[in-house]
């Protein structure tokens, strides 16, 4: 059996430390962070079996984070750290997603019976599974007709969007701009070709300026195309 991943999230260097000893004893790997974005970033980037969430954190709040991560992820179990009179803070962090809380300060026993709980649970799958399409942080939701970067809701137009669901259908493969036209616009489509390459420009405007990674990749000479990292 693989040993559990916890993400500790706390930005006092003592008592994440402690965690991360105590859990680390009893076989759990770990990582470290110490602040909102570093944390939203590796909830992203990587999978967790459990993390550990502190409220007050900087850069951006643990609710913020939590309210971030609950758009894309129902199911990693987040616990979070509060301190002792965040009544507020607790009742937020249930109603945003969170599955449970631990009091500062706590004993270390608790915080490790908490964890062995939810590790323990079962991933419930929904009874309707969610109809998506997804490449690295971007994910389409074709049911509920939206499209998601990092958490962040991205608007599109109808046609915006088929383009990048043909796009993302036909993932690691380059399609002609004649094929995009057909499977986007139809057979019966009499314009010009350069409105894929129009189209594309929207697309890339929408969904990867202010992000690092690009995923609609030009193919010069034959047509786009969208590819894992």
């Amino acid at each position: 059996m693989d040993q559990p991943v916890i993400l500790i999230v706390e930005d006092e260097e003592k008592l994440s430390r402690v965690i991360q000893l105590e859990l680390e004893y009893e076989s759990y790997l770990t990582e470290i962070v110490d602040n909102g974005k570093d944390a939203l970033r590796l909830m992203q980037e990587k999978e967790w079996d459990l993390v550990l969430l502190d409220i007050m954190i900087p850069e951006l709040s643990g609710l913020e984070v939590l309210r971030r991560i609950r758009r894309t992820d129902e199911r990693t179990p987040i616990i979070l750290l509060t301190a002792r009179d965040a009544v507020h803070d607790k009742v937020s962090g249930l109603d945003l997603g969170a599955n449970d809380y631990v009091t500062k300060p706590f004993q270390i026993e608790e915080l490790l019976a908490r964890i062995r709980v939810h590790l323990r649970k079962p991933v419930i799958e929904s009874t309707v599974k969610k109809n998506t399409l997804s490449v690295g942080d971007l994910i389409v939701d074709l049911d509920a007709h939206e499209v998601m970067r990092a958490g962040n809701k991205i608007e599109l137009t109808p046609r915006e969007f088929d383009l990048l669901v043909c796009l993302l259908k036909n993932k690691n493969i380059v399609l002609s701009r004649d094929q995009l036209i057909e499977q986007v616009w139809g057979f019966d489509y009499f314009g010009e070709t350069n409105v894929v390459d129009v189209y594309v420009r929207y697309l890339r405007q929408k969904i990867e300026k202010g992000y690092s990674k690009q995923y609609i990749q030009t193919v010069r000479g034959v047509g786009y195309s969208i590819k894992d990292s």
